[in-house]
């Protein structure tokens, strides 16, 4: 199984990046960011050109110390971008390239003050997984070529600069950032707003807009908790801080894992905790994703795999075993559905994304087979074996990045676990496994399948139970019935962004006109793309509902990030 990465121009067995350095000034007025990269290189071949990765990014100038130097930047490639190819001179080891990026850049998402929650500045963050790198920064945008890095961002006063690295110092309008461990390129981050800070704990803390850090630091009080629960079974956490940054509701993912900084959605802000797995799955991958890192995206369920299992145990020791057999349970659920749905090549854990964007492998297959594979893999050798094995797994490729053959002969070497290997991670479909099972989940059952006249859900549930409640009544459900619950608990107000994402789901499919107006409102206010995806399929299964879609996409895709608008407009236009 090659390392050849076929989503980057790059080159790195000839010429290989190791250090960035960027000058970057913000401009919130023209949408760019505009300044100079200096990439230290070493040079395996002498020879070779510095081919870097590149998406429309308008460049300059390319120099070895303070001399022009030929550059060329090839014609684009509709997924990949261009590549750019700097003729170095035989004694260099750097390079300068001043450039500036462009408002419709795929990694950098640029809000009005009207879409944050103050209304009063605007906003900038950036996104890069899975090659959106790239689009902002000239780069070998692979999982492959971990660097470390160091910033200069100049910025408004007033807005606060945040990056995935420690913050040295400032001075004046220049924030200065410095990474000194070897990461990938899609984990460097920036966040520009007008931010206030909260502290969670000796190492942790969250940043938010001043009307939601109350609410998100309550949410997430736990977060020392769950890294010294993380240390306890992994060992020692290497990044120094672990802090949390709740961006505004356009963030097209649950969270995004860079060093030190993660992103997360304020979707996730539930007020009883339940969804605070988000915060363990981004935490893990402080070990599974950022120490251990998948070498190209075909590897990705290694990033996934790992981290979601990883995130079940530690729900586990900070929330019990009864909250995580009740998200094991609702991920088996979303699997089977899935694969259900994919074509065979899509259910492969090694998959193969050649001609593909990268970003259409980020389904529930490498996080949720793959967590499936690993707990299988438990199963087979005894808890405490596995978890000696983790842990030296770990130890041994810390700062790497790998591929599958190197992480399946670590297995076979250290563990030899008597299951499937092959099976699990080169073959379609689901291998028999045994099922978890959640007693509160099956009294949440219970309660949809004998629904009557008369009888509604009773007492306090999480979202964990709501969910698989609505999930269990019958589909569609009388728009009387959605009329009698809606009545009881207040559904269509409800805060709860993945309760009312479900329960929308099912005013769509029964036609319950009451909870059109929320529903129209939940398009036009969140960007998250997981919660946008199945309404927006939904809709388009009906005349009036295709309308609807279209009008409301129209009024809402310049909201959206990149990412989820391409995501949407395959199931509206395709």
């Amino acid at each position: 199984m090659s390392r050849i990465d076929v989503h980057s121009f790059s080159e790195p067995d000839k010429v290989r990046v190791t250090h960035c350095s960027l000058r970057l000034a913000v401009s919130f007025a023209g949408r760019i960011l505009e300044g100079t990269a200096r990439l230290s290189v070493e040079r395996l071949d002498r020879t070779a050109p510095l081919l870097l990765d590149t998406r429309d990014l308008d460049i300059e100038s390319v120099q070895c110390d303070g001399t022009a130097v030929d550059f060329k930047l090839n014609e684009r490639d509709p997924i990949l971008g261009s590549a750019l190819t700097i003729d170095l001179p035989a004694v260099a080891d750097a390079v300068e390239i001043r450039y500036a990026t462009r408002p419709a850049a795929s990694g950098l998402q640029w809000l009005n003050p009207e879409q944050t929650a103050g209304k009063r500045d605007p906003f900038l963050f950036s996104q890069n997984q899975s090659i959106h790198a790239r689009s902002w920064i000239p780069l070998q945008d692979s999982p492959g070529v971990r660097i470390t890095y160091d910033a200069r961002i100049q910025a408004p006063p007033n807005l606060r600069v945040l990056m995935g690295a420690p913050h040295k110092t400032q001075e004046g309008a220049e924030h200065l950032f410095r990474m000194d461990l070897p990461i990938p390129p899609y984990l460097i981050a920036l966040a520009i707003g007008n931010l206030d800070f909260a502290p969670l704990g000796p190492r942790t803390g969250i940043y938010a807009e001043a009307p939601g850090l109350a609410a998100a630091a309550r949410e997430f009080e736990d977060t020392e908790r769950l890294v010294e629960a993380v240390e306890r079974l992994y060992g020692p956490y290497r990044w120094g801080r672990y802090d949390l940054l709740v961006l505004p509701p356009s963030f097209p993912f649950g969270g995004m894992e860079n060093p030190c900084l993660t992103f997360a959605t304020p979707t996730v802000i539930a007020g009883d905790k339940s969804l605070v797995s988000l915060v363990s799955h981004e935490l893990a991958h402080s070990w599974s994703g950022n120490l251990v890192t998948n070498a190209t995206w075909r590897d990705f369920w290694l990033n996934e795999g790992f981290t979601t299992y990883l995130e079940n145990r530690i729900q586990e020791e900070v929330y019990g075993c009864e909250q995580a057999l009740m998200e094991q349970v609702l991920d088996r659920r979303e699997i089977e559905k899935d694969l259900r749905e994919f074509a065979p090549a899509d259910q492969i854990l090694h998959i193969d994304l050649t001609g593909r964007d990268p970003d259409e492998g980020c389904t529930h297959v490498p996080y949720i087979k793959g967590a499936l594979f690993l707990r299988q893999i438990e199963h087979a050798v005894g808890r405490p074996a596995f978890d000696r094995f983790l842990r030296s797994y770990f130890d041994h490729f810390a700062f790497r990045s790998i591929t599958t053959a190197e992480a399946l002969d670590y297995l076979r070497r250290e563990l030899a676990p008597q299951i499937p290997i092959e099976e699990w991670v080169f073959e379609p479909g689901l291998p028999q496994v045994p099922r978890a099972v959640s007693s509160r989940l099956e009294v949440a059952a219970g309660a949809a399948q004998s629904l009557g006249a008369d009888d509604l859900p009773a007492g306090r549930w999480n979202t964990q139970e709501w969910l698989e409640f609505l999930r269990t009544l019958p589909r569609p459900l009388a728009a009387r019935k959605l009329e009698e619950l809606d009545g009881a608990w207040h559904l269509t107000e409800i805060g709860n962004y993945e309760i009312l994402d479900e329960w929308l789901l099912m005013a769509i499919e029964s036609g319950y006109q009451p909870a059109f107006p929320r529903l129209e409102r939940f398009l036009l206010e969140i960007g998250r793309a997981k919660l946008l995806k199945p309404l927006y399929a939904a809709l388009m299964k009906t005349d009036d509902g295709k309308i609807l879609a279209h009008d409301i996409y129209a009024r809402a895709h310049a909201g959206y990030h990149t990412i989820a608008r391409t995501a949407l407009e395959k199931i509206l236009f395709l």
